[in-house]
């Protein structure tokens, strides 16, 4: 550059320092915070037209821009008026009596959905011997917490909403699965896990009269 004009040279210093501001703002825009929104080039759908409360929106017919509720919209956690169908629960107690019918469409029902997500932990006869399970034992990390045998005095003895309810919230290191299985789906698995129960502790007296002689 020793032969160029001394002009020239500033010129280029000059053009190369212009060059650095508007990275020099994009660096300073991606560091420092601020309580201006940012900008954007193509506003994508981050930045929409929206009406405010009470205005008017000539689109529908009642130039409302605030829509009603679609009628028949029930809030989540208030999926039916009768606590014992939607919570388990009547008032402040468990209830001990199935809010739905249970039969043998009810049960087969039930089966499949505890297949899908119940036995991988419990195993398909409730004595928490999943594959789930077996992996984690195998392992030996520490930090894995054995699924419950449905087969303690413990569980046994908890009321119908009770059983609901894990279902529905978890409990300990269980997760909830009231976001994936529906309220009808959930009443099913509680009448097969009480199926499954009773398989593993039937008496004489849960034999018809008529078939009790043949398994003396």
């Amino acid at each position: 550059m020793n032969g160029l004009p001394r002009w020239i040279i500033y010129s280029i210093i000059v053009l190369v320092t212009l060059s650095l501001i508007p990275l020099s703002l994009a660096l300073r825009a991606r560091t420092v915070r601020s309580a201006k929104p940012p900008l954007h080039v193509v506003s994508d759908m981050d930045n929409q037209p929206s009406f405010r409360a009470q205005k008017r929106n000539m689109m529908f017919a009642d130039r409302r821009a605030m829509r009603p509720q679609v009628s028949g919209t029930v809030a989540r956690g208030y999926l039916a008026a009768d606590d014992s169908l939607a919570l388990g629960r009547d008032g402040e107690e468990w209830i001990t009596a199935f809010p739905v019918p249970v039969d043998q469409v009810l049960l087969e029902r039930g089966r499949e959905r505890f297949s899908i997500y119940c036995s991988p932990c419990h195993g398909h006869s409730g004595y928490g011997d999943g594959a789930v399970a077996k992996r984690a034992d195998a392992l030996q990390e520490g930090t894995w917490t054995p699924p419950s045998s449905f087969h303690t005095d413990l569980i046994r003895s908890r009321p119908l909403g009770h059983l609901y309810n894990t279902i529905t919230n978890g409990i300990r290191n269980m997760p909830a699965y009231g976001p994936q299985i529906s309220v009808e789906d959930r009443w099913a698995i509680v009448a097969y896990v009480k199926a499954v129960q009773r398989s593993q502790y039937a008496g004489i007296d849960d034999v018809p009269a008529d078939l009790r002689a043949s398994l003396r």
